[in-house]
């Protein structure tokens, strides 16, 4: 491949990942919108809902027979999955109930942290001092954020911490399917089970959402797929590693879209505490990379 058809590829992938990013940015401005009217966790399963029909359109044009995509070598691991992935929402989306959108997403931001920890136990991969370093300094990050005894502290702001762990693992276990599973059936798999683990809590939290509330939780659920879509055909471009720091994209357009539909002004802590924890997280894909490459 020439480097101009590497280059063209290369912009391929950033484009197809940062259109992923701004829909997730939306899709989280618009459930914070209906936080105060129903639970989390309803939110959550309509968004799943529309993830699930986005998901048998785009299965029907590609011709992907329901036999064929629930083949999987690995069925314990596909179910366990979707459900971290529901935990991780529903646990942002109760921070989104409390929280401005650009804080919540500054903390959810140290996932990257808590895969670093958790890929020791579950991967059994070495981590030197200089990636448990960056750890330590993007934790002290988030306690710039929330400013325990401060004005913007309260037990609420752990939510998208317990959030960002959740999603840590979800991750996890998409690092240990991606060697032997395929996308499609990955992705299947991820849609079914987040509506199946979300519809066991359900019946406790059920306020009768109306037309227009259908129509919008269906809508986020569109975006959502969309998302995961642009993220795969990214993928598909460009190395995971090189599109990594493009996530951190989101709370430039969090911080947009708080202003102008909240009226959130992100405070000066946020900024700071954000670029502790984006710095963090940086070091350790730069440590990953380099370590990956001896």
């Amino acid at each position: 491949m020439n480097s101009i058809n590497k280059a063209h590829n290369l912009l391929k992938g950033v484009l197809f990942f940062m259109t992923a990013i701004f829909f997730i940015s939306v899709v989280d401005t618009i459930c914070k919108l209906y936080t105060k009217e129903f639970h989390a966790v309803q939110i959550v399963w309509g968004y799943f809902v529309g993830i699930n029909i986005t998901l048998c359109i785009f299965f029907f044009i590609k011709g992907e027979k329901f036999s064929k995509l629930k083949e999987t070598d690995k069925p314990i691991l596909q179910i366990i999955r979707p459900g971290f992935l529901v935990c991780s929402i529903s646990s942002l989306f109760v921070g989104l109930t409390y929280l401005p959108l650009a804080e919540a997403t500054a903390i959810g931001f140290v996932a990257p942290l808590f895969i670093t920890v958790l890929s020791v136990p579950i991967l059994k991969e070495k981590v030197g001092m200089h990636r448990w370093s960056a750890v330590i300094v993007g934790l002290i990050g988030v306690i710039i954020i929330v400013r325990p005894g401060g004005s913007f502290w309260h037990l609420v702001s752990i939510m998208p911490l317990i959030g960002a762990l959740f999603f840590a693992l979800f991750q996890i276990l998409t690092r240990l399917l991606s060697t032997t599973e395929k996308t499609h059936t990955t992705l299947f798999y991820t849609g079914l089970g987040g509506l199946g683990w979300s519809s066991l809590i359900m019946p406790f939290v059920w306020v009768t959402p109306t037309p227009i509330h259908i129509l919008v939780f269906v809508a986020t659920g569109i975006l959502g797929a969309l998302a995961h879509l642009c993220m795969i055909n990214a993928f598909d471009y460009a190395e995971a590693s090189l599109l990594a720091p493009y996530n951190y994209t989101k709370l430039l357009w969090v911080s947009v879209f708080g202003y102008f539909v909240f009226d959130d002004i992100p405070s000066f802590e946020m900024w700071v505490g954000a670029l502790v924890i984006v710095s963090a997280g940086l070091y350790v894909l730069y440590r990953e990379k380099k370590h990956t490459h001896k």
